[in-house]
């Protein structure tokens, strides 16, 4: 059956043009340019500043360069009214801004900054992490909140240590597709744990909170605001359709669509860039009372976007040509309330199998397309001295091989296709947490260390690692290489694309004009310069960041 919605954004309140990037600011003149600048600093660079129009899906923003200066090329913002505004840690904006673009013509708005008021609304989760006291070990479970919610929503809280266990109990209780203004409970409640398990993090958040005190007893520190190369990109953001929708994982095919998971609602989402049209596929539940909201999708060898429905039980397929969709539950013996399946690893090409795994309780499954039979696998039993062992991504080989990340502590494993044979390798950073993977044609696996903020990438030929450092608190979600060698990764905390030159270490950080907490990397290689796609988990948007250089 054909299943699908259609919404098309007016084009004449919300078109921008989208002509390909150049490796200058603009052909011609400007289409609006000025200075930024404040009495504390004078001009100021590393300044974000958006343009939107009234009414309008799209936004775009560029940044300040050394003498302060921001420019809009001529090609990115149509004729009318556009309402500005910034992102610079530590100042607001002294008064409303608007500008009026005319065609031909170069508008000037100056920009003045003030001291803000409110500094701890503007800082990122990285900034929390660096501004609260405490031990590494400490901090480190607070990396699991911010899936779901800013940490900014913890310090300010007034929870004492008791009502601490209670929350962290109810927290642990929802899923993972769960938002502030959607709480989706699990069907398995042993998942929540118990409240006293939770005691020693309870103590701790009660120390950097607002239990006690009604100011925090430590400085709030921020990051640098982008300087160089960091300012050399030109971000457009496209809001998506309603406050719930999380754009996760992202995928461009050929014609330029945007594809991506919805991970707050049942939709597969497909945007054009050019016209402003989003088509949703909505995608069946089989558990009426289960948390809804996707994960991953991947292209197969036939053009096809696989996808997981998590805590429903299911893969699928749709075929982007059609609009058909192929759904592939688990089957009831395995289909209990533990279920979280996650990811799929598509080489069945090469036997006709497929991949996947469930949070819940650890296991792998692999399906038989012709016979629709299913096996499962237990991998973490052969994972001695890892407590609570949990894999986070599986991905498959040329060979149908699996490769599995270990978020727990840090271990790349793999499952051989033809004898089952499990082999786990330690990741050389300690308590590194494997998150994302990325495999390429020569079966090399990437993958981010999430607690480590570096990026690893293990040969399995030689079985070595060869890790890449990120900067500090960068946390990263997924990343990978692009056509030139460059690796490109996203952050859930510090809200900034980092792009690393292996050969060199040097890195550039382009900071989004807003909260993006951002998932999935997608690299456009067929641009010039490449182009970097993400989602705003969020933010309920699509982020494209394109470097100028």
């Amino acid at each position: 059956m054909r299943s699908k919605l259609m919404l098309n954004f007016a084009a004449g309140a919300a078109a921008i043009l989208f002509a390909p990037v150049q490796t200058v600011w603009a052909q011609g003149q400007p289409a609006l340019t000025g200075t930024v600048s404040s009495d504390a600093e004078g001009n100021m660079e590393g300044v974000v500043v958006t343009a939107k129009r009234p009414g309008s899906i799209v936004q775009v923003s560029v940044t300040t360069d050394a003498k302060g200066c921001y420019i809009f090329p001529e090609n990115r913002l149509e004729p009318g009214e556009y309402i500005i505004s910034i992102r610079a840690v530590g100042y607001d904006i002294s008064s409303p801004t608007k500008a009026g673009v005319e065609s031909e013509k170069t508008t000037t708005a100056d920009i003045k900054l003030k001291k803000t008021k409110n500094l701890a609304s503007q800082l990122t989760n990285a900034e929390w992490m660096m501004s609260i006291p405490g031990t590494e070990e400490q901090k480190a479970p607070l990396l699991n909140c911010t899936g779901c919610h800013t940490l900014e929503r913890i310090m300010r809280s007034t929870h004492d240590s008791d009502e601490w266990t209670q929350v962290i109990t109810r927290m642990r209780g929802y899923g993972a597709v769960s938002q502030p203004i959607k709480p989706q409970p699990m069907l398995d409640p042993a998942r929540a744990g118990t409240p006293e398990q939770y005691r020693k993090f309870a103590d701790y958040l009660a120390t950097i909170n607002l239990s006690s005190v009604d100011h925090w007893q430590y400085e709030l520190k921020t990051l640098p605001r982008p300087k160089g190369r960091d300012t050399r990109a030109i971000v457009t953001q496209y809001d998506m359709v309603r406050p719930t929708t999380e754009p996760h994982d992202v995928l461009v095919d050929k014609e330029g669509n945007v594809w991506y998971t919805d991970f707050g609602e049942m939709f597969i989402g497909k945007f054009d860039p050019k016209t402003l049209k989003l088509t949703e596929y909505p995608i069946r539940k089989f558990k009426d009372k289960a948390p809804t909201g996707l994960l991953s999708i991947e292209f197969d060898h036939t053009g096809k976007i696989w996808f997981d429905t998590m805590y429903q039980g299911s893969l699928g397929s749709l075929d982007p040509k059609t609009g058909e969709i192929s759904y592939y539950p688990l089957p009831p013996e395995y289909n209990d309330d533990t279920v979280q399946l996650n990811f799929t690893g598509l080489r069945y090409d090469v036997d006709g199998k497929v991949w996947t795994k469930s949070v819940g309780t650890q296991h792998i499954f692999r399906l038989d397309l012709a016979s629709k039979t299913w096996e499962r696998f237990h991998p973490t039993d052969h994972l001695p001295g890892v407590k609570d062992a949990g894999i986070y991504q599986v991905m498959a080989d040329s060979k149908n091989n699996l490769w599995m990340a270990e978020f727990t502590e840090g271990h790349l494993g793999k499952i051989d296709a033809k004898t089952t044979e499990v082999t786990w390798y330690p990741i050389p950073t300690r308590h590194a947490r494997a998150r994302r993977m990325q495999i390429d044609d020569q079966d090399r696996v990437l993958v981010t260390e999430y607690r480590a903020s570096n990026v690893a990438l293990f040969d399995t030929k030689t079985e070595k690692f060869t890790e890449y450092s990120l900067p500090q608190y960068t946390f990263p979600y997924r990343a990978n290489f692009d056509k030139n060698g460059e690796l490109w990764a996203s952050t859930m905390h510090t809200d900034r694309v980092v792009r690393l030159d292996p050969k060199t270490g040097h890195t550039a950080q382009y900071l989004m004009p807003s909260d993006t907490n951002m998932r999935t990397v997608f690299i456009d290689n067929s641009a010039t310069p490449v182009t970097f796609w993400v989602g705003s988990n969020h933010d309920h948007r699509l982020v494209k960041v394109e470097p100028l250089d």
